[in-house]
């Protein structure tokens, strides 16, 4: 043979070139492929196998939920882990009509090189011809596979999180299995590829048991990479993205654990999987906490193990970089307390000096701080309580949709990184990058409820005591600040109120003035209403003991339509040494609250899931909202001050509520730090003509749904 000369090698790559339009414009018309759902590969052994008590010759039709969508669809069946040659004697892919059984709509035939069967070499693994098959992103489904004769070693994935099915005989075709046996792991598949006008490329999100999800309830789909498919797929940007899951339960970066370790699975798991444009890499939990599970380790271990970790990272960097994938860094999230594993002070300052690697070395392309989003404030080696699964290492479902939510979709909407190519003659040099701009500062919230001690009616058996027991609880759960403003007249009715206030005082938050009854300044003139602020400053000062009460809030945050009780107003409360309480995010909470209440006394437990997401889903509006006025009315963002009211489903959402902040990137602050800020100069002086400073725009609240529940 010839050798090839650098010529010969320029040559061949110009004719290469020279063919990639033609290759591209059948791309464009066809659509091309993305990986839309896929696993990772494993040896089935122990509790992993397939129960053989079906017999040799059985279907499996296994659940999985897509991301992306497309026109057509192809399944790559994998051995790559058998010791033997696999049979496959039919195959099909049906819509499955609903999570968690075995019913699907009309079977596909899935052939291979144009045959119903296939064999599977040991060690490889095998694509389906494609199919003609409309899949809207988000679809569940059903791979239905018949095995005629079950192989000794098999291969697969023991997360599926979610019920899949085995009978004996050959069943590929049949719309439902009503005797077959349900199984929780897949076996023998490895990807679902689409392919239409509109698909984009794939992420990979590679990582360990936290990325596999583990802990998250059967067939719901509600691990963290579910949650970012769910949003890629609501934007229309980032819509024809699919999302493949390559987390191992177990899995560690320098040696096998369940499976095999990072460094020998990532070429399969993410650099040969088709059009992979960006990997998210979470991973280092395990090798931290097996390095003392057994015994102590020494310094000189410690310091090892940090330094091979974040070799290794700098490798698989490399070799992302070399592929034209960008390789988004996850920072490894809090373990401590945790049982199994027991970390003590030189295992967190491992973690620490790692993270601060991912965060700082330049070796990722970006940062996703998992760990600053799930850790607890107070105790930043332990998760949240809020986001803690229980055993201190797995996040809860909360933590995981916040992790889902805190993946910025603008990471896979940036320009693609150009594949690097070897100079074949002489060193090409390379621009030095340039220097990374300062991220800017996350914004903050300055909660603070009003009408303490009391807010609308209440569902039966609940008590104003228990209100702020469960709202003072969930704001020191997430380590948040937060302001109250009373109004001694409300709440006489229910014994529990004075307890309320004291408790509100106990959990170390302070008060506010909201006068006394609440009264409209436009309705009543300035006399009447500065009669209630002042018939409020006792029992407010006998509530709130030294600390700083006097902050107002003008209740319905009306100042007035005649500017002269306005000015009034404001001069008797400048006189009195107030600071004036403005409003800039509010997503209506109190219109919930009766609601609530009725649903609660009628026990409708679906009218209250509906409540839960629909007031989700105002906050969320009115943040997004809040920042898109501060930009436009004041060029970047302000430290926003939220008003809430202490009723009842406000205390049922709040840590719900408050993780959707941190998750959106929001961080908590005082009220006095955020009226700090020049924009709030007009309404934190009543000495100064006033209106209070706003935010307002339109309204992009739905509230709670007409009817319900009355």
């Amino acid at each position: 043979m010839r050798p090839i000369t650098p010529l010969a090698a320029l040559l061949a790559a110009t004719a290469l070139t020279a063919a990639a339009p033609a290759r591209d414009r059948d791309r464009d018309r066809a659509g091309h492929w993305v990986g839309s759902w896929g696993s990772a590969q494993l040896v089935a052994d122990g509790d992993n196998a397939l129960p053989t008590a079906q017999g040799k010759a059985v279907t499996l039709r296994q659940i999985v939920r897509l991301s992306a969508g497309g026109e057509r669809v192809r399944i790559r069946f994998s051995n790559v882990f058998g010791t033997a040659p696999l049979t496959i004697g039919a195959a099909s892919v049906a819509p499955a009509l609903a999570p968690g059984t075995a019913q699907t709509g009309a079977a596909t035939p899935l052939r291979f090189a144009g045959q119903a069967q296939a064999v599977i070499p040991p060690g490889a693994e095998l694509w389906s011809d494609p199919v003609a098959l409309p899949l809207r992103p988000g679809a569940d489904l059903a791979i239905s596979l018949y095995w005629p004769d079950l192989p000794s070693v098999q291969t697969g994935h023991p997360g599926a999180r979610g019920a899949n099915f085995v009978l004996a005989g050959n069943h590929v075709a049949d719309p439902d299995l009503p005797a077959a046996t349900t199984m929780t792991r897949w076996y023998g598949i490895a990807d679902v590829e689409v392919a239409d006008a509109a698909t984009q490329g794939t992420l990979v999100a590679i990582g360990d048991s936290i990325t596999d999800g583990y802990g998250v309830t059967g067939n719901r789909n509600t691990r963290w990479t579910d949650i970012l498919a769910g949003r890629l797929r609501g934007d229309a940007p980032t819509r024809g993205i699919g999302l493949v899951n390559a987390g191992i339960g177990g899995g560690r970066v320098l040696l096998d654990g369940n499976g095999p370790n990072l460094m020998a699975r990532f070429d399969r798991d993410v650099i040969a999987r088709t059009d992979v444009r960006w990997a998210i890499l979470l991973e280092g939990v395990n090798d931290l906490g097996v390095l003392t599970r057994e015994a102590p380790a020494t310094p000189d271990q410690h310091r090892a193990i940090v330094q091979r970790i974040t070799a290794a990272y700098r490798q698989l960097a490399d070799r992302a970089h070399a592929h034209g994938i960008t390789l988004i860094g996850g920072t490894i999230t809090p373990f401590g307390g945790n049982t199994y594993y027991h970390p003590g002070a030189a295992t967190e300052a491992d973690r620490q000096a790692i993270n601060a690697f991912i965060r700082t070395s330049g070796t990722f392309d970006a940062v996703v701080d998992f760990d600053r989003l799930l850790r607890d404030p107070a105790h930043p080696e332990r998760l949240l309580p809020a986001y803690d699964s229980g055993d201190h290492l797995h996040p809860s479902e909360a933590g995981y949709k916040a992790m889902g939510d805190a993946v910025p979709l603008t990471l896979f909407t940036a320009r693609r990184r150009p594949v690097a190519v070897a100079a074949a003659v002489a060193p090409v040099p390379v621009a030095p990058a340039p220097a990374r701009a300062a991220p800017a500062p996350a914004p903050t919230i300055a909660i603070t409820f009003d009408d303490i001690p009391a807010h609308g009616p209440l569902p039966p058996g609940m008590t104003r005591l228990d209100v702020i027991r469960r709202i003072t609880k969930a704001l020191r759960d997430a380590g948040a600040p937060a302001h109250g403003f009373l109004n001694a007249g409300f709440g006489l009715d229910d014994p529990t109120s004075a307890a309320a206030i004291r408790a509100w005082r106990a959990a170390g938050f302070p008060l506010g003035n909201h006068s006394f009854a609440h009264e409209n300044l436009d309705q009543v003139g300035a006399p009447a209403f500065l009669a209630s602020v002042k018939a409020n400053e006792a029992p407010l000062a006998a509530a709130a003991g030294r600390s700083d009460w006097h902050w107002f809030r003008y209740p319905f945050l009306a100042e007035g339509r005649d500017p002269a009780a306005r000015d009034a107003v404001r001069a008797r409360l400048a006189a009195d040494g107030y600071r004036i309480a403005g409003v800039t995010m509010s997503f209506d909470d109190f219109a919930w609250n009766p609601v609530y209440a009725a649903c609660a006394a009628k026990g409708d437990r679906a009218a209250i899931a509906r409540l839960e997401t629909g007031m989700l889903a105002d906050a969320r509006a009115a943040a997004l909202a809040a920042r898109s006025r501060a930009q436009a009315q004041v060029g970047h963002d302000i430290p926003y001050v939220l008003l809430m009211h202490v009723g009842a489903f406000d205390a049922q959402l709040l840590p719900r509520i408050l993780a959707q902040y941190r998750a959106m990137g929001f961080r908590f602050t005082t009220l006095d730090q955020a009226e700090a800020d020049p924009f709030y100069a007009a309404a934190l002086h009543p000495r100064r003509p006033g209106p209070t400073a706003t935010l307002n725009g339109p309204n992009v609240l739905k509230g709670p749904p007409a009817g319900l529940c009355q």
